[in-house]
C-alpha cells in the first residue's frame, strides 16, 4: 500500500476514536469545601450541617431527623448504557436536641439491585395457543341484545 492510502485510511478512522472516549456525568450532591464525612457526631448541629453542606438531597420518608446526601459519577462509552464508577450516600441523623447523632457512609458496593419495574403484568388464567387464538371464535355467534318490549317480554328487561 502506498503512503497516501495509509494516510487516507488513518484519516477516515480518526473520527471513530471520538466514540471510544468515555463521557463522564456527575449527578447529585457536590461538596464545595466541607465533605459530609467531616461532620462530627455530638459536636455539629442541624444548623451547622445546613451551613456547611447546604440542603440535603433528600430526607428520610419516615423520620424528618435523617438527612441524606447522594452523589454518583457515571461513564458512558458511545451508545452503551452508562456504568456507575463511584457512588456515595451519606446519611446524617439528628437527635431530639438537633445535634448530630450518627454519620453513616455507603458506596456502590453497599447497594442492592432491585427490580421494581419488570414491564410485564402477570395474568391469571389459561394460556391460549396459536390455533386456539385463530379458530377459537369460529361458531360462536353473539345474539343481538335489545331493550325493546316484545309480546313475550313486555318490560324489555332480561
Amino acid at each position: 500500500m502506498s503512503r497516501r492510502a495509509i494516510l487516507a485510511a488513518g484519516l477516515m478512522m480518526l473520527p471513530l476514536t471520538a466514540c471510544l472516549t468515555p463521557s463522564r456525568d456527575f449527578h447529585g450532591y457536590v461538596a464545595d469545601e466541607t465533605q459530609p464525612r467531616d461532620i462530627k457526631p455530638g459536636e455539629d448541629t442541624r444548623s451547622t450541617v445546613l451551613a456547611q453542606l447546604g440542603s440535603p438531597s433528600t430526607k428520610s420518608l419516615f423520620d424528618d431527623n435523617t438527612w441524606i446526601y447522594m452523589s454518583e459519577l457515571q461513564e458512558r462509552v458511545a451508545f452503551y448504557h452508562p456504568k456507575v464508577k463511584t457512588r456515595s450516600v451519606v446519611a446524617i441523623s439528628f437527635g431530639t436536641d438537633d445535634k448530630v447523632e450518627e454519620v453513616l457512609q455507603y458506596d456502590a458496593d453497599d447497594g442492592q439491585v432491585i427490580n421494581y419495574a419488570s414491564r410485564e403484568t402477570p395474568t391469571r388464567g389459561r394460556e391460549l395457543g396459536l390455533w386456539e387464538q385463530i379458530f377459537g371464535t369460529v361458531g360462536n355467534v353473539a345474539l343481538p341484545q335489545t331493550d325493546e318490549a316484545t309480546p313475550d317480554n313486555p318490560t324489555g328487561r332480561r
